[in-house]
Order: structure tokens, then C-alpha cells, then sequence
């Protein structure tokens, strides 16, 4: 009986935490926002209020409670209209009927950055309006190298040259085993995550990571290795700290590298990955955006408060300020043209390939990841070691074989 009457409690004490974090009624806007984009948000807000009369409530919602709060909270009808959120959360929200599609006008779309634009794309309609971009790009000493290499095969010749392990320097490090800032090397030749159905949807059965440009990529890795430039073991706090302190002269990182690269007094550029036997490498492109639930009562509202008020340079502006990511929206991103580090970041974001949408994606690390360490230390050739990672992620995601 106790334990019956801790439970209803629980229960309540639940129920209660979203009733008091919110509920959409007609006529009321309610947007779910983390801690750094709410008090933007809630200045637009006030100028939404004072143009239309509609009340709108800003909640800050933990951004990484936000996706499970809108599973459990929209079908009990307490859900937000508009949340914030990451375009690879896409697959399940829309799979789970969480969202749905916005509405905006294709001139509005062509102010985005078409990337941005395409990550929040599912079967031909927008589900999301972004606003910030985020990938790795080549970060290089300039003391070391004064000049970006053309090509990735000058960019390995100059990496020899700075390489003495012995001496503890290194003239290029990618983070190992780590698909997410190896994937440069699979895409340049055609190797890919997922295919596509003829929606434009992903398939998760079509698994491109074995294919000839992946193996390719994946034999460039394993010769890294051979000619004494990549090293077994460089994981992020090596990879970072080498270059934090002058003993690497260039790596593949993101803008999160950036802070104790200052800290640490290095003169560094940030550039695009250099094309890879002529064809430019693509990386993994994370954006975030606005999105609209499913359950709203203001469905108009909330498109009308998407369009009209989160479109402009103001804005946007304040975003960028706020999150210190390149803007998707083309204007701000032109804006900030003095900000060397964004626009860098931002050029190899305009090559890049959205990370996987789907909740397939999570199957896909952990083989990837074992196939890198094999390939790095030696252990497998690269075409066993990425042809077995299929198979492993196959068979995970239950597809035939």
C-alpha cells in the first residue's frame, strides 16, 4: 500500500512539473528554449506581444531535455508550440509524430545556407528554421605553416617534414578511432553514411561506408599510419594538447578546440580541408533551429512568430553573439565577415554533409569506430576492416545481407 501511494505521488509530482513548465492553449504562445537563446527569445517575444497582442511565454528548458520533455509532454497536451533543438533529432521526432512541417516562403529559404537548409529538410518539406551551424575544419599553427596547403597530398608532405615523434612534434593529427573527425577522408571519394529513397529520405539498409571512395579514404588512413604521420592512441586530449602547446602544426577540429588555442598564445587559422586526390572532402554538419510541435494550438501562430520575427539580422545576430557558431542565415554570416575563425568554420560547413537524421545513426558509431582503431594499429587491412563494420551495423539495423 505504501509503495502504491509513493508511486501515485511520483506520478503527480511528474505531472505537475509539466504542468507548471507549460501547456499550449489557443492564443498563447509557449516556446521551450535552453538558458543561452531564452532571454533573446524573450525580448522578441515582447515584441511580438506588443504587435499582435498574443501572450508568449519563454520557458528555459534544459537543451538536452528538451527532445525527451516534447515525447512525453505534447501528447498530454502540455507540450510547447515552438521548441529549440538540433536537426538530427529530426527522424524521431517526425517518426514519433512530435513536429511538423513550417512554412516559409522559398526567397525566405534562399537566405539560409543551403546545408542548413537541407538538414532541416525531410521528403520535400522544411521542419525546421535554423539558425546556427557547426562543423570541424582544418585548424593549422601559421607559424608552422604559413599557408593552408592546396591539396591534402601537399598537406601530408609538409606533415612529414614537421613529424619527429621522438621530439614529441607532429606536423597533422586526426583524433583516432574517431569517425566523426575521420569522416573527411571517406567522404572525399564517395563513401557516405546512409543512401537515399526517392523521397530524399535516408535509407538506413544502404550503407555506404564499404564502398570504393570509403575504402579508399580508409587505405589514405592506414598509409598515414605506415609513413609515421598518424599515431595509434591520438585522441582528443593528445590531438589538442600537442597543438595547444606549439608541437602540432595542424589537425582537424571544431570551434570548441579554439578557447585554449587562445589560452595557449598559438597564431592559428581555421580553412577548409584541402581537396583529397581533386575532390573536396565533406564533413559532418550539425545545425539547430526552431521547430513547431505537433500539438500546438497556435500552428499559426507559431509560423507567423517564426517568419516574421526570427528572420531578420537583429536577431539573428544576437544568436550568433550568444552561441559563437557560424549563422545560417546568410546575411548575419556576411555580418561577420572580420570573425576569420567563422568564416573558416562557416566555408567548410557550405561543403558538408548533414550528420544522419535518422535514430539509425546511433548503430553506426561504435563498428566505425572499432574499424578505425583496427586500421590505425595495424591490425586489419582497410577493406576487411570497414567491410566487417557493415556488416555489424547491418546486421544491427536488422537489414539483408
Amino acid at each position: 500500500m505504501k509503495k502504491t501511494i509513493v508511486l501515485v505521488a511520483a506520478l503527480l509530482m511528474v505531472t505537475s512539473v509539466f504542468l507548471a513548465v507549460s501547456a499550449s492553449e489557443s492564443g498563447k504562445l509557449i516556446i521551450w528554449a535552453d538558458e543561452t537563446r531564452a532571454p533573446i527569445l524573450q525580448e522578441v517575444a515582447t515584441t511580438f506581444q506588443d504587435a499582435y497582442g498574443v501572450p508568449v511565454e519563454v520557458q528555459e528548458i534544459g537543451f538536452g531535455d528538451i527532445r525527451g520533455q516534447l515525447a512525453t509532454a505534447g501528447p498530454a497536451g502540455e507540450g510547447p508550440d515552438i521548441i529549440i533543438g538540433a536537426h538530427d533529432w529530426l527522424g524521431e521526432l517526425i517518426q514519433n509524430g512530435l513536429i511538423e512541417p513550417i512554412v516559409l516562403p522559398e526567397a525566405v529559404k534562399n537566405e539560409f545556407d543551403p546545408v542548413a537548409i537541407d538538414a532541416f529538410s525531410w521528403g520535400g518539406q522544411l521542419y525546421g528554421l535554423p539558425y546556427a551551424t557547426e562543423c570541424v575544419a582544418l585548424i593549422y599553427n601559421k607559424d608552422l605553416v604559413p599557408e593552408v596547403p592546396a591539396t591534402f597530398e601537399d598537406l601530408l608532405t609538409t606533415a612529414k617534414g614537421l613529424t619527429d615523434q621522438e621530439a614529441g612534434e607532429y606536423g597533422f593529427l586526426i583524433q583516432e578511432p574517431d569517425p566523426y573527425h575521420t569522416f573527411a577522408l571517406f567522404s572525399a571519394g564517395g563513401g557516405y553514411i546512409f543512401g537515399t529513397n526517392p523521397d530524399g529520405t535516408l535509407n538506413p539498409c544502404d550503407i555506404g561506408l564499404d564502398n570504393a571512395g570509403a575504402i579508399a579514404g580508409a587505405t589514405l588512413l592506414d598509409q598515414m599510419v605506415k609513413d609515421g604521420i598518424e599515431v595509434a592512441g591520438a585522441d582528443y586530449g593528445m590531438v589538442t594538447g600537442l597543438f595547444n602547446t606549439g608541437k602540432l602544426a595542424m589537425m582537424i577540429g571544431g570551434p570548441w578546440t579554439l578557447p585554449d588555442a587562445q589560452k595557449g598564445g598559438i597564431n592559428y587559422g581555421v580553412a577548409p580541408i584541402p581537396t583529397i586526390n581533386g575532390n573536396a572532402p565533406k564533413v559532418f554538419v550539425g545545425v539547430q533551429g526552431f521547430m513547431v510541435s505537433a500539438f500546438s494550438e497556435n500552428k499559426v501562430l507559431a509560423n507567423l512568430f517564426i517568419k516574421d520575427f526570427l528572420v531578420n539580422n537583429d536577431v539573428m545576430l544576437k544568436l550568433y553573439t550568444a552561441g559563437g557558431r557560424p549563422p545560417a542565415y546568410l546575411p548575419t554570416l556576411t555580418q561577420v565577415s572580420d570573425n576569420a575563425d567563422i568564416q573558416g568554420f562557416a566555408a567548410s560547413a557550405a561543403n558538408g554533409y548533414p550528420m544522419p537524421k535518422i535514430p539509425e545513426m546511433g548503430s553506426v558509431w561504435s563498428a566505425w569506430s572499432d574499424a578505425l582503431q583496427l586500421i590505425v594499429s595495424q591490425q586489419a587491412e582497410p577493406a576487411e576492416a570497414m567491410g566487417d563494420a557493415v556488416d555489424q551495423i547491418k546486421a544491427l539495423l536488422k537489414c539483408e545481407q
